[in-house]
């Protein structure tokens, strides 16, 4: 699904379903804050922009401020001029976007921060495989942290992931059961990786791309 901001995205933000989470790609320009986000909202709110107010939960997460608003859940991540925009009724979901690059510390960091058994397995693969599953890890873990409500202060090392090229997937989460989790990659455009996460039963990933997306 390709569409044009401002002419398909009423339909479709109509029709998101207890059983289907949305995710728009667009892009990101720093100078215009949250304009984008707010704008998007409004249009599965039916209303203005200009009229939706955000507060900041716990860890940093922006919500909407009317509970009456409540069953709209979303979250977003920006990385370079990419962004992602998830949305979805009755669950919380969390995204994840990371520029692909090459980052030369990617081992320490999963040293450091990571699963064990997360770790074992990056080193494992070569060097070209690596650098992309970093960023499955990394993207995947981050996801379900904000789906969580929680920021990495609640440890990286507490929840373990399939390490790709494995389809991603949640196998071990301290305090949760994970079987409870969903987690899939996310197309996120050329140069970019990227995952969401929500709990709960599995639902239909709807794909959108607004106007000027990289």
């Amino acid at each position: 699904m390709r569409t044009s901001f401002g002419q398909d995205i009423a339909g479709v933000a109509a029709g998101l379903g207890n059983d289907q989470i949305h995710i728009w790609r667009l892009r990101y320009d720093k100078a215009q804050r949250r304009e984008p986000l707010l704008a998007l909202l409004g249009v599965y709110l039916g209303m203005p922009a200009a009229a939706v107010r955000l507060v900041e939960g716990e860890h940093g997460r922006p919500e909407l401020a009317d509970p009456a608003q409540a069953w709209l859940r979303f979250n977003w991540s920006h990385s370079g001029d990419g962004a992602l925009v998830a949305l979805a009724r009755g669950t919380a979901p969390g995204v994840d976007i990371e520029r692909l690059r090459p980052r030369a510390r990617a081992m320490q960091i999963a040293e450091r921060f990571f699963h064990p058994m997360e770790t074992a397995a990056l080193a494992a693969l070569d060097a070209g495989e690596r650098e992309r599953a970093f960023l499955c890890l990394w993207t995947g873990k981050e996801a379900v942290l904000k789906a969580m409500g929680c920021g990495i202060a609640f440890g990286l090392d507490r929840l373990q992931l399939a390490v790709a090229p494995a389809a991603p997937r949640v196998l071990a989460l301290q305090g949760d059961d994970p079987l409870q989790w969903q987690l899939h990659a996310v197309q996120a455009g050329t140069g970019y990786v990227a995952s969401v996460a929500w709990r709960g039963p599995e639902r239909a990933v709807v794909y959108g791309t607004l106007a000027d997306s990289p």
